[in-house]
């Protein structure tokens, strides 16, 4: 339980939230299970998040019928509490599944099951995460990571070709050689949250570069291609993500 809270930080800090709050419920009023099995796993649970270092809110009587549980909320960017992640220690289905081990001593054992949900309801946590970034997701996790744009017709083979580039490398990348304006391709990708929107021109073309610009509207401006893979790749890794 105090690795799997360890694991739980990491995944929310990687995802961008970096504070959660943890609530510890005991025992209900109706339940399965005796005293003492009950104070027994109360007291693992209760250790688990001394163990940590963590603080913790106790909730009595919230626990589940068969067995009390640890519960991690969200805190995002707005100060809003999302309730996401469970732990819960669960000595009834073991014993309805008639479920045993051998232990070391050689006799048969009933073990506890561990029921672990590290996101929750999965729909849920997508919504809970677009709000936090306000859409900006961080270019390991955005589903599209760069826009690749032409600004006439006689860079359109360019484009695709790079797009395959990047792709081969593990970037999720799409180009758009829709016969529009430039500015207006930008504008659109812009609202669409792309975290990097790549342009050639003629000139970028002969010389095998591109133009590069943020989602937020910064002109990082023309770079060579091996230095565009060198960039993302290092944005990538240093958020611990290779690319996929």
């Amino acid at each position: 339980c105090a690795k799997f809270i360890d694991y739980l930080a990491g995944v929310y800090r990687e995802l961008g939230f970096d504070d959660f709050e943890i609530r510890f419920a005991t025992r209900p009023e109706k339940r399965v299970g005796s005293d003492e099995s009950w104070d027994y796993v109360e007291g693992a649970l209760e250790s688990a998040i001394k163990a940590v270092g963590r603080d913790y809110t106790l909730e009595p009587g919230d626990g589940a019928f068969y067995g009390p549980k640890i519960e991690y909320s969200l805190k995002d960017c707005l100060g809003r509490v999302w309730q996401c992640g469970t732990m819960q220690v669960d000595f009834f289905m073991p014993e309805r599944l008639d479920i045993s081990y051998v232990g070391e001593d050689g006799d048969r054992h009933r073990p506890v099951m561990l029921h672990r949900a590290v996101l929750g309801s999965f729909e849920r946590f997508i919504g809970i995460l677009l709000e936090n970034h306000a859409g900006e997701l961080p270019l390991w996790l955005a589903p599209t990571q760069a826009v690749l744009m032409n600004i006439t017709d006689s860079q359109a083979d360019y484009i695709e070709k790079l797009g395959a580039e990047l792709a081969l490398e593990g970037f999720r990348v799409q180009a758009d050689l829709r016969n529009e304006k430039v500015g207006y391709k930008i504008r659109q990708h812009t609202l669409a949250k792309v975290p990097y929107l790549l342009v050639a021109g003629d000139k970028e073309m002969a010389a095998n570069q591109i133009a590069l610009r943020t989602q937020a509207g910064d002109d990082l401006g023309v770079m060579d291609v091996s230095e565009l893979k060198s960039r993302l790749a290092s944005e990538v890794a240093l958020l611990g993500r290779k690319p996929e």
